[in-house]
């Protein structure tokens, strides 16, 4: 097993897991600010904001899943971090789309496309690496 592997996608694992941390002290600090416990309290700000707490959470352990395969199966290190590194900058600037009141609507798109770009890349490599062995 390749240690520098391994060790690349704990990188972005807790890189992720700080944007991670991010989204959720900004949705608690919105919370104590409008007093709202549970759901959004019609609050938009809050709601937008819970909406990308949640994208986070959809996201992040898909693409953290396939980083690690690739590199138990052998991936360049600098491959696991040039996807490692695209994903994590657009779950970061998507992030910052929602933890401002008014996130310019650049964000939310370079955001979901880089995001989005790398689990695509990732999960085709991973696919095709399968296949590859298994036939």
């Amino acid at each position: 097993m390749n240690q520098t592997a391994i060790a690349t996608v704990g990188i972005y694992t807790a890189l992720n897991a700080f944007i991670l941390l991010w989204l959720v002290l900004a949705t608690s600090s919105l919370r104590n600010r409008y007093k709202v416990w549970i759901g959004d309290g019609g609050v938009e700000h809050l709601a937008r904001i819970m909406r990308g707490h949640a994208n986070a959470v959809e996201n992040m352990p898909v693409m953290l899943i396939l980083l690690l395969i690739a590199a138990l199966i052998g991936t360049p290190v600098y491959v696991l971090h040039l996807l490692g590194a695209a994903f994590t900058i657009g779950r970061a600037i998507h992030a910052w789309h929602f933890i401002v009141e008014r996130g310019q609507q650049w964000q939310r798109f370079i955001g979901f496309t880089l995001s989005a770009l790398a689990i695509l890349v990732t999960a085709l490599g991973v696919l095709a690496h399968a296949i590859w062995i298994l036939f």
